[in-house]
């Protein structure tokens, strides 16, 4: 198993990309802490991970209080020994056209996409620098390059990127890799819910022909955690089944 040992803490994993995400790198080996804002979900989702034979702590908090961050990866530290895996996965969008968007909806995205991701590497990145190993994983988006009615989104996810870029930089003499992975359209339950004719337009824009599973991006992460990714650092990685090359 290619994380035996480590330890993990995946945020937004109640559901969707995080649950995915939490189960694949417990069956790799690693002890995965669980974040979400609420307890609902999380349960059923630490239930999986010890069913694959791995520990499971869960973490109930809010990535975009400093405090909550802090609290989250000391309780790792405490119950689990160490902190080695962030994966930043929680999110949120609050659609709206440009010139109808309220201070709220830009306020509520940007601080849970952008601000609760460099919380959390702000809180992880001392204990891995101090150990001489460690992986970040941001979640960015194809979203990253533009989109009709997502100005906030589209501008929290490229900030991801140039926060991934600037930590790769300031802790790859540490041993820690910062990375960013940018998904297209994944079958969560926010897409499930669209209805099958928009489901239909999403799909004509993806060369491979289809939406992805949250088991497809959970994959991406189990790698770029491991060991066999300690040359790549800095990078975006669009997991898109081709969106992005025409664009």
């Amino acid at each position: 198993m290619r994380l035996q040992n480590r330890v993990a803490l995946v945020t937004g994993a109640a559901a969707g990309i995080g649950s995915a995400t939490a189960r694949r790198l417990a069956r790799e080996g690693a002890a995965v802490a669980l974040n979400d804002l609420r307890a609902d979900g999380l349960e059923g989702v630490a239930a999986d991970v010890r069913a694959a034979g791995a520990k499971a702590l869960v973490l109930p908090g809010d990535v975009t209080k400093k405090a909550d961050c802090e609290r989250m990866v000391g309780e790792v530290t405490r119950e689990l020994g160490r902190l080695d895996i962030l994966i930043n996965n929680a999110g949120i969008n609050r659609d709206a056209m440009a010139a109808k968007m309220t201070e709220d909806q830009w306020d509520a995205v940007l601080a849970v996409n952008l601000k609760g991701t460099f919380l959390c590497a702000q809180a992880a990145l001392p204990g891995m620098r101090e150990r001489g190993w460690g992986r970040v994983v941001n979640t960015s988006s194809i979203g990253s390059l533009g989109n009709i009615g997502q100005a906030n989104y589209a501008a929290s996810k490229a900030g991801v990127i140039g926060l991934t870029k600037t930590l790769a930089l300031e802790y790859a003499k540490y041993g820690v890799t910062v990375n960013a992975v940018a998904p297209g359209p994944v079958m969560t339950a926010m897409l499930a819910g669209v209805p099958d004719h928009i489901k239909e337009r999403i799909i004509a824009q993806v060369p491979v022909g289809r939406i992805a599973s949250p088991d497809e991006i959970a994959g991406v992460h189990a790698f770029l955690v491991s060991d066999e990714a300690a040359f790549i650092t800095g990078q975006v990685l669009f997991v898109d089944g081709g969106m992005s090359v025409g664009i």
